[in-house]
């Protein structure tokens, strides 16, 4: 099914797109009532059986290029180029040809499938939906039949439960083998996929992902796959074309891109992204990270001993216990990564560690303050030596405040400075996370999401902190973005001299910035040792399924990792 044809299924030829900005105020290259061209002359061919990947950081031009192939622009863009379904022209279709190709000859995977799903509706009438909208004879048992098979098809445990379940009842994995099914109900001719595994877990998307690539090589789909996430086109793609402003500055087999990239910006691009080291699973580190001596109790900024965190409900019975007997030391001035799927608990120990939730039995100390013991006034006092960066800047940071106030807020809060004196340490703060403090009257919006997120880190510095919590500080950026701001968390660390608790699924990005590990699985640490000894040498299965799931921008090494995969999963 891969071999090479020269008949493309969808072929996008000189495809250039401009949105106009009525009544938007001129700045970086709008103009009041005129157009403003984003996409410029882009060109490639889906071919059956074979993957391209349309790769570039946010804004580049991905998913509005992918979109107007099906005539899914808005009104306020122009179009112009040839997109042709098998030598049939598109542009300029009719509103029912076009509703006939949607769906129909072309399959849409999208990024967030709970919101892409509606609500109110059972999956399995969506997907019905779906096949009766473009086979009309099909009866009502024949579509609910093929609902099964299709969720069958896409690996989906117990078809029939998931057929009656509402999109809320689903986990993420779930919802993105049903939006698959759906797309291909009707036996596409081609797939896109735009960012289908971005907010998953590493062992769900590797999932994913084997099931892309079995169903485009038993089906012979044609496939688009838009990302930036490099690790994942080194796993699927076959074709890559890097996309900058609204350019395609190279297109060339997947491995040759990865191997001798021409452009500089490809090289960047690569470059940019966090690299785990090589996976040895059949060796052992000489000394066991059990053995590694604890640093002592007055070198600890924060500490869990034997913690349990219980979340009680009308319908949780005796309660869930999110976190079980964990205990975790964090040493002032040093990073520890804590890592495991969704639904772990990761992000409920940093909640314990804040005093956001108490925890069940156990300690939970900050700075030597003993949370679930303490005196209000004195948890409030402990939690000035605390900061919190959280995964989306965008939620975090009050849209109706402007970035001074946002960044002055703690310090006003704790009435420490007056106001001359706020101004000018807001200024500090924004400069040490490599900010103009000349964006201290803009707001939220006015920035893009790197600079949202150097915000966030210069509020949750104000206050010179004992304990950082970066709980995915990282994963809604881009690879290049990404990288500048741990970049300025690593400069801040060495500067200010705190501890850093780093919660992520990305394992990459864990072993770049932090000196010690923790596992968690099911609400319990399973294996902690220095950074590198985990990530190269695991103890634990759970660590080295984990670990062999994650995906790495080496097409040779990635193909490894999956073959370690599938040998641990047997």
């Amino acid at each position: 099914m891969n071999t090479r044809v020269t008949t493309p299924v969808l072929a996008v030829d000189g495809v250039s797109i401009s949105f106009t900005a009525a009544g938007v105020p001129g700045n970086g290259g709008w103009r009041n009532g005129g157009w403003r061209e984003v996409v410029h002359g882009v060109s490639f061919d889906l071919l059956p059986g074979r993957v391209l990947a349309l790769v570039g950081e946010s804004g580049s031009g991905k998913s509005v290029t992918a979109m107007s192939t099906l005539g899914l622009l808005p009104a306020t863009a122009r179009f112009s180029g040839s997109i042709r379904l098998q030598g049939e022209e598109l542009v300029g279709a009719s509103t029912r040809r076009l509703r006939q190709v949607r769906g129909g000859q072309v399959g849409t995977i999208f990024q967030e499938p709970m919101n892409a799903l509606n609500p109110v509706f059972t999956i399995g009438n969506q997907i019905a939906e779906g096949l009766r909208e473009h086979q009309p004879a099909m009866s009502r048992q024949q579509a609910k039949q093929r609902v099964l098979e299709l969720l069958d098809s896409v690996e989906v445990r117990d078809p029939r439960r998931i057929a009656r379940a509402f999109p809320h009842e689903m986990s993420g994995g779930q919802l993105q083998r049903a939006m698959i099914a759906m797309a291909i109900g009707n036996n596409p001719l081609a797939l896109i996929a735009d960012e289908p595994t971005t907010a998953l877990d590493v062992t769900v998307q590797a999932g994913i992902l084997d099931l892309l690539r079995d169903l485009k090589d038993r089906l012979g789909m044609a496939m688009l796959l838009i990302t930036h996430d490099m690790g994942v086109v080194a796993d699927i793609a076959d074709d890559v074309a890097v996309m900058k402003d609204g350019t395609i500055v190279e297109a060339a087999a997947a491995g040759a891109v990865f191997a001798q990239p021409q452009s500089s910006y490809t090289r960047t691009l690569l470059d940019s992204v966090p690299r785990l080291a090589a996976l040895r699973l059949t060796e052992r580190p000489a000394t066991p990270p059990d053995s590694i001596p604890v640093p002592p109790e007055p070198a600890l900024a924060a500490q869990l001993v034997g913690a349990s965190v219980v979340y009680h409900g009308r319908d949780l019975g005796s309660g869930v216990r999110a976190v079980d007997d964990v205990t975790l030391s964090i040493p002032r001035g040093e990073s520890v990564g804590l890592v495991g799927e969704s639904g772990s608990g990761k992000s409920t120990v940093g909640r314990a560690l804040a005093g956001l939730v108490p925890v069940a039995s156990g300690h939970a100390l900050l700075d030597g303050v003993d949370l679930a013991r303490a005196s209000r006034s004195t948890l409030r006092r402990a939690r000035t030596r605390l900061g919190i960066v959280f995964q989306d800047p965008a939620s975090s940071l009050n849209p109706r405040h402007t970035i001074g106030r946002s960044v002055g807020e703690p310090l006003r809060l704790q009435g420490r400075h007056d106001s001359a004196q706020l101004r000018s340490r807001v200024r500090e703060l924004l400069e040490a996370v490599q900010l103009s403090a000349a964006l201290a009257g803009r707001y939220p919006h006015e920035l893009s999401g790197g600079q949202r997120q150097r915000v966030a880190i210069a509020r949750a510095i104000s206050t010179n902190p004992a304990l950082l919590i970066a709980d995915e500080p990282t994963s809604a950026l881009d690879v290049s973005v990404q990288a500048r701001v741990l970049d300025v968390l690593r400069d801040l660390q060495a500067g200010l001299g705190f501890a850093c608790l780093f919660i992520s699924h990305d394992l990459a990005v864990v072993g770049e910035v932090t000196n010690q590990i923790a596992v968690m699985h099911h609400g319990r640490i399973v294996e902690q040792g220095p950074t590198n000894t985990v990530l190269t040498m695991p103890q634990q299965p759970y660590t080295q399924r984990l670990l062999a799931a994650a995906p790495v921008p080496d097409p040779r090494e990635q193909s490894e990792r999956r073959h370690a995969r599938q040998l641990l999963s047997r």
